[in-house]
């Protein structure tokens, strides 16, 4: 991937290289061709953007590195060992065996980021910078301040409160600094926001740069959480896991991670405020319908969602982008190529995170019933009638899918994901049992096939001229879009027990997807089903892992044992096919069977998970951070 501007970013690494350093001033002082003094850059407006914009690569490709966040949650699988991800969600690490750690949430890489924050506002507020245009440093600090309260956010989120650094530190200072409480971070995040909202604010952006309401969008996320029960002490004090977790731990230092005084809706009124506000300044898309769809509008709107207006496939409806708020662009190419990394196998894919069947299961009946396995008629034909949003999100056996001849040969001209294992009759007339092409079994890249059975495309480019093995796709990671303010709204409007409008906005998101609408239900029967909602309509956008320690609910849902579906095809009697195979259910008898499957992962889930450990090296360096319970 490349940055929002490729000169820029090369430009600005050479600004970094020199950061802080100096030449004695003598006759023999040579001014290196190749860089630039950092005594220029905050005097010249195209240089200090330069050193803005390299600071969105702590951004990293969002939620589409090859490993994704996923995979730590009841969501998908990661199919390839020795990353880390398995010691994660076995519950193994401890702070020498971190584990799986993304640049996008890792300690370092975002204290890293937080420095170049720190340089940009003392620079552009100090008195030595000579950027005398007022719009374009407001420009300037305004991205500063998002990017240092995004950058703190996700290290709240993952490790709990931290040391809140707000300067440029040089080599003599003293190192060691305490973490601050829970409640100081939630607050120093929301007052970097506000100056992010204050300064951007009728300022035009170029796309892919923070705005006004990516600021209130950041805002609303860290106050939902803020709000939520894994973070308030009577709640934790009423968990038995969560309890038992803080049990272990000095109870003086349990601010890093709850406000141990305070009233929980009081925040919750808050979030609700922040959130409706968002609603108010942004604009969705396709929010305001007052019927449901039909399926396939429903499977198109939600395909266009994902797709971020990116896709020229037909049928995609490019205004769909109106959904972002803040995105990461892929302007030039995608060195990591999301199709590639996730794709079916029989595509030459890696099949890098594949779909649980423990998610497919979720996805409701299209009349809004719950889909079960005990019912016999959904048990013989699982994948007929679900929720719109399951055709748009999961591949599964059967699924038409891209031209197969142009990557693979021509072995499958139906164009069909094959996961299963089928009869077929050989060149000699004998029935033979064969393994589908994007198996574990496959007669290409078997090592690369799925273990459970599905693949993902939610973020994958559905145009036929796209092959993902061999070519880049250009589609957006949603780091804020309308619909999380929505939800967020709903939520809080449910904690408040104002369930009207949280019923009104769930039943336009339902719309909108092509599903009925809810009828309503008591506090807690809401609840449920706006976690159901939240946990389809987010699918891979890096909440689910969040929102299951934020509701204290990881036990039963992160800590659950895999799954994958076993599919059978037989000959029904009489009938018979001949290579290629293709999905026929006039000559194929289906079964499908639901199966734990510990080969790949064994998951168990450890409370210590609830927030993740500080490496024993940066606890050496500063004896002032405590690490987190259970390490």
């Amino acid at each position: 991937m490349k940055p929002i501007n490729r000169n820029t970013y090369i430009f600005s690494i050479a600004l970094m290289t020199i950061f802080g350093s100096g030449c004695k001033k003598d006759f023999l002082a040579v001014e290196p061709p190749d860089k630039i003094s950092s005594t220029l850059v905050w005097k010249d407006p195209v240089l200090a953007q330069a050193f803005v914009t390299e600071i969105y690569n702590g951004l990293s490709v969002g939620g589409f590195s090859e490993e994704m966040l996923s995979s730590v949650s009841d969501e998908s699988l990661f199919t390839h060992p020795n990353r880390g991800i398995d010691l994660v969600n076995a519950g193994t690490i401890n702070p020498t065996t971190l584990g799986w750690v993304n640049s996008t949430w890792g300690y370092n890489p975002m204290y890293n980021r937080i420095r170049a924050c720190n340089i940009t506002i003392e620079r552009l507020t100090g008195t030595d910078n000579a950027i005398t245009d007022q719009t374009i440093k407001d420009q300037l600090l305004g991205q500063a301040y998002f990017l240092r309260a995004y950058f703190y956010q996700q290290l709240l989120r993952y490790y709990g409160a931290v040391p809140l650094i707000s300067k440029s530190y040089a080599l003599d200072d003293d190192f060691k600094v305490k973490r601050a409480t829970y409640e100081e971070c939630v607050n120093f995040i929301l007052k970097d926001c506000d100056e992010s909202i204050k300064l951007l604010t009728g300022k035009a952006m170029v796309k892919g740069q923070t705005t006004s309401l990516a600021g209130m969008a950041l805002k609303s996320r860290v106050l939902l959480y803020a709000a939520s029960d894994l973070h308030d002490k009577a709640k934790t004090d009423a968990n038995a896991d969560v309890k038992a977790l803080f049990s272990t731990y000095p109870q003086e230092q349990l601010a890093y991670f709850i406000y141990p005084s305070g009233d929980q809706l009081e925040r919750w009124r808050l979030a609700r405020d922040a959130a409706k506000a968002v609603m108010d300044a942004g604009s969705g898309y396709k929010l305001n319908l007052s019927a449901k769809v039909s399926a396939e509008e429903g499977r198109v709107n939600y395909k266009s969602i994902a797709m971020g207006g990116a896709s020229k496939a037909p049928g995609i409806d490019i205004s769909a982008a109106s959904e972002l708020i803040f995105a990461r662009y892929f302007i030039d190419r995608s060195d990591m190529r999301y199709g590639r990394a996730n794709g079916p196998n029989g595509y030459r894919n890696w099949a890098g995170n594949t779909p649980l069947g423990l998610l497919v299961d979720d996805y409701e009946m299209a009349d809004g019933t719950k889909f079960s396995w005990t019912n016999a008629t959904q048990k013989a034909d699982p994948y007929v009638n679900r929720d719109p949003r399951f055709y748009a999100t999961i591949l599964y056996d059967g699924a038409g899918w891209k031209p197969r001849n142009k990557i693979s040969g021509d072995v499958d001209p139906a164009n069909q994901i094959q996961t299963g294992e089928y009869d077929l009759k050989d060149d000699k007339g004998a029935t033979i049992r064969i393994k589908g092409l994007d198996t574990r079994g496959s007669s290409i890249e078997n090592w690369n096939g799925s273990w459970t059975g599905y693949y993902t495309q939610k973020f994958t480019d559905p145009d036929p001229n796209i092959v993902d093995a061999s070519m880049p796709q250009f589609v957006p990671w949603p780091f804020f879009r309308y619909t999380e303010a929505v939800l967020n709204y709903i939520e809080a409007s449910i904690e408040l027990n104002d369930l009207g409008p949280a019923v009104e906005w769930l039943n336009r998101i339902r719309f909108r997807s092509g599903m009925p609408a809810i009828a309503g239900g008591s506090k807690e029967e809401l609840k449920q089903i706006y976690r159901h909602e939240r946990r389809i309509e987010m699918v891979y956008e890096e909440q689910r892992y969040h929102d299951a320690r934020r509701w204290m609910i990881a036990k039963e849902t992160l800590g659950r044992k895999t799954n994958y579906i076993k599919v059978s095809g037989t000959f029904k009697a009489g009938k018979t096919m001949s290579q290629p195979y293709h999905y026929d259910t006039s000559i194929y008898d289906y079964t499908y069977t639901p199966t734990i499957e510990t080969a790949q992962e064994n998951r168990e889930w450890a409370n210590k998970l609830y927030f993740r450990p500080f490496s024993r090296d940066e606890i050496n360096r500063n004896s002032e951070l405590k690490q987190n319970p259970g390490y």
